[in-house]
């Protein structure tokens, strides 16, 4: 089990197994994309969970599942694939001091690589997944399976692991599943696909469509009910301008 307490970042794991790890990263952000999709791999592959981290920087908010609380950010490991998972979203103001707190524990145990997983808000329902590289040599890996961004900007703890990355000269990318402002598991299965064909994974992503017409129809059903609400509210005179 290793430590790390730097960057007032905690972190307990048991050591990277190998230098061609390649280090996959989902935090909370539009659609839960990153999130959703690296729990359901996780899950579904029995990955080992390996470590913890915790932070004086973190928002004081645990997940729970059937009573028993969960680490909010989780490392898990199979093979030659680890897997940081957080439900906690990381704060604009705290995104330099996490992902640099992650990065320098990692950068001794010579990672293959650093992937990234957010979602991206567009006005288009396909479910496409973007892509971005940290040098141009690194996008040939993901040209084939990602719509390559031309130009643009990236924010939040993605883009602070990616400017990490691309300074100590890790090859490191993202995948950005185009979503919508609610829990986008449609999204999630798409960037999954992308990592079934970078990692050979083999992940059936059926269940998790199922679960995003579930999730779909509560939304709608949701809407349905507060439209009705606002129909059946009686309207007070109010003044008017012009």
């Amino acid at each position: 089990m290793t430590t790390d307490s730097s960057h007032d970042l905690q972190i307990f794991s048991k050591p990277l197994p190998s230098e061609s790890t390649s280090v996959l990263m989902g935090f909370p952000g539009s659609g839960l994309v990153g999130t959703i999709a690296l729990q359901y791999m996780v899950d579904q592959l029995e990955f080992e969970l390996a470590g913890t981290m915790t932070s004086r920087y973190f928002p004081p908010l645990a997940m729970m599942n059937k009573g028993v609380i969960n680490d909010p950010v989780r490392l898990y490991m199979k093979n030659d694939i680890a897997a940081i998972v957080a439900d906690i979203p990381i704060h604009p103001m705290i995104c330099y001091e996490i992902s640099n707190g992650i990065l320098d524990w990692l950068v001794p145990f010579k990672p293959k690589e650093v992937l990234t997983i957010a979602g991206i808000v567009t006005n288009e329902p396909e479910k496409r997944v973007f892509g971005v590289a940290t040098t141009p040599d690194a996008l040939k890996r993901i040209e084939d399976h990602t719509e390559i961004l031309p130009i643009g900007s990236i924010s939040g703890i993605a883009s602070s692991i990616l400017t990490g990355c691309k300074i100590r000269g890790i090859p490191a990318y993202g995948l950005l599943g185009e979503t919508v402002n609610a829990p986008d598991p449609r999204s999630s299965a798409a960037t999954i696909e992308v990592l079934n064909k970078m990692y050979n994974l083999g992940l059936d992503v059926k269940p998790l469509l199922e679960q995003a017409e579930e999730i779909e129809q509560s939304m709608h059903k949701l809407s349905e009910e507060v439209q009705q609400s606002t129909d059946t509210t009686p309207k007070k005179d109010l003044p008017m301008y012009g």
